[in-house]
């Protein structure tokens, strides 16, 4: 990322620093960490208002953390199972018109409020407080949400998602690339590299896309799936990658077929879709492209013992999470 430099007179390359920050959220300082772009020349900080506002998110996330407060865009969520309108939202819960929307856009949330969505986030619950209290839905209404309420009861996928949420919905940090889980993303990423490769096995892939999500965050302070890397013996893996594999599985976009050769037991990533349109920047797909060509002709152990290099792996033990402020030391030309 290029920016104009006053200290320099004149448009340089720029680097992201990650640094200690205090803001003070609903009377309490926070400290995070954040990202700060500086001048590759003069080191002179520099103006990004996305690095700004992505800070302050991450405050304000870690105040909810400490608080035990749903995220936005869990908030947004639970609405959204419901088949509801903001406006319906607040009007079945007796809210004023304005405030689902505050809290879907940022807005800290009244812990009474974060109570009730919790307990309502659980449809038996949710027909419980249908059947139970006095609402302002007229009757077409009611009797449309206690029909999605039997649908979300009886659906397995959804008691599955929900299970799954669970592991994977986290607050923005350095562990992630300050960007929540994104399966979608994640999907297109594997789905890209394998549609690339002609035999692709899962050790590969697990490394082009610790590869991928590291550049990314080193080149613009996020990184593409918000995914976790955790050191394992064959190098960095993604945190409960088996489980993403089932779901893609279940969700019919790609599965691992074994083969064996001799002895040797191979599992290659089979990809059953393309990679659907609109869900990678064309920023992103840069970046894959880069770490496809650079690894193209390595195979699963030369890049387990490529990675075994990097500072994020030699620093952090077994099991450990590797933070993504690594992505700094490297260096893949």
């Amino acid at each position: 990322m290029r920016k104009y430099c006053e200290e320099c007179g004149r448009e340089v390359e720029t680097k992201v620093l990650i640094k200690k920050e205090a803001y003070d959220v609903c009377g309490e300082p926070i400290e995070v960490d954040a990202q700060v772009l500086i001048c590759a020349e003069c080191g002179e900080e520099l103006f990004c208002e996305e690095f700004d506002n992505a800070t302050l998110i991450h405050a304000y996330n870690e105040y909810r953390k400490r608080h035990k407060l749903l995220l936005p865009e869990e908030i947004k969520k639970i609405r959204e199972q419901y088949g509801l309108s903001q406006r319906s939202f607040a009007k079945l819960l007796n809210w004023g018109d304005k405030t689902i929307y505050r809290y879907e856009n940022g807005s800290i949330q009244d812990k009474v409020h974060n109570s009730l969505l919790l307990f309502l986030r659980e449809p038996e619950n949710m027909r419980k407080y249908l059947t139970q209290n006095e609402i302002s839905l007229d009757e077409r209404k009611k009797r449309k949400l206690l029909s999605i309420v039997d649908k979300l009861e009886q659906d397995k996928d959804y008691q599955v998602g929900s299970i799954f949420d669970s592991y994977f919905t986290r607050i923005p940090s350095e562990e992630n690339g300050f960007k929540i889980f994104d399966y979608d993303k994640l999907c297109a990423m594997v789905l890209f590299f394998a549609n690339k490769s002609n035999e692709l096995l899962k050790t590969k892939l697990m490394k082009l896309l610790n590869y991928s999500d590291m550049i990314f965050y080193k080149e613009n302070g996020i990184s593409i799936s918000g995914m976790r890397y955790a050191h394992l013996p064959y190098g960095p893996v993604p945190d409960n990658f088996d489980m993403i594999l089932g779901k893609m599985t279940a969700d019919h976009l790609a599965h691992i077929e074994v083969i064996y050769d001799g002895s040797y037991e191979k599992h290659q990533v089979i990809p059953e879709c393309d990679v659907p349109e609109g869900i990678l920047s064309n920023t992103e797909i840069e970046v894959l492209n880069r770490i496809y060509e650079k690894f193209k002709s390595f195979g699963s152990i030369e890049i387990s013992e490529y990675s075994h290099k990097e500072k994020g792996y030699i620093d952090t033990k077994t099991g450990q999470i590797i933070s993504y402020a690594y992505a700094m030391d490297i260096n893949l030309n």
